[in-house]
């Protein structure tokens, strides 16, 4: 069996950031040096398949030379989805649809980390817990958190250890100050309920949009990898990018960031 770390980004909910944050991570990670696989259970929208397609397709024709993941394969059931991440790796990276499906709650089931990204709204909250209408006060969990919490079960009953549960909070900028107390808030309560950590996440940039046409993130970015030009926005969010694998314990440190040139 592989030693790989699986990490999950799900979210029953659309627009919450979950490729974004998946193909980030990925690449990332690749940089680190790390063999990764990525695995995009999203066959309607195969964001993460196009990224990649993208990349290799970029590079070949810019004469680059960029990591790449374990080629993405097509998974149409649980055995093949099981047998892909035993594949020799240190990290599985799992892109998973906006809804419930049985492909996804196996990943859920299999993974050693969960990121669930989420705007700083109570729209993408109630994916999470629900509200009650008059007080605000959290009533229950929802659908979503029951399915990580089975998860959780399931690799407890198979002694396989926890699962680290982070809640991914994106895009902070858009939000007001007072609905964004009123977010902390609710989603603090939440956390100690159902056991799950919130940290930062990616802030509301136009550059973590703007390279994906070429396959690349601020990680590529460097003096021979430049479709854009480099600006002290690409610093900042490189600098970003990494905090976040700081406190998903992926990384250890903080590399000096990309000059602006």
């Amino acid at each position: 069996m592989s030693q790989a770390q699986v990490i999950v980004v799900g979210n029953e909910k659309g627009g919450a950031g979950k490729s974004t944050v998946a193909l980030h991570l990925a690449t990332a990670l690749l940089h680190e040096g790390a063999r990764v696989v990525a695995i995009d259970l999203d066959t309607r929208q195969q964001t993460m398949g196009h990224f990649f397609a993208n990349r290799s397709a970029w590079a070949a024709a810019n004469g680059a030379m960029l990591p790449q993941p374990a080629p993405i394969q097509d998974i149409p059931d649980v055995e093949t989805l099981e047998r892909v991440m035993t594949q020799v790796a240190d990290f599985v990276i799992i892109d998973t649809p906006g809804a419930d499906t049985e492909l996804a709650r196996e990943a859920h089931r299999r993974a050693h980390l969960v990121i669930t990204p989420m705007n700083d709204s109570f729209v993408d909250f109630d994916v999470l817990g629900q509200i009650d209408p008059v007080s605000l006060e959290v009533m229950r969990p929802s659908v979503y958190a029951m399915t990580v919490w089975e998860a959780r079960k399931a690799r407890a009953m198979r002694r396989e250890g926890t699962i680290d549960w982070v809640v991914l909070r994106n895009r902070l900028a858009s939000s007001t100050v007072r609905n964004r107390r009123r977010v902390d808030e609710k989603l603090a309560t939440l956390a100690r309920r159902v056991g799950f950590r919130p940290i930062a996440g990616l802030r509301d940039r136009v550059i973590y949009r703007e390279l994906f046409p070429f396959g690349l993130t601020v990680s590529d970015l460097s003096r021979t990898v430049r479709p854009v030009q480099i600006s002290l926005s690409h610093v900042a969010a490189r600098q970003e990018l990494r905090m976040v694998l700081q406190d998903l314990g992926l990384i250890e440190a903080v590399e000096p960031p990309l000059a602006a040139q």
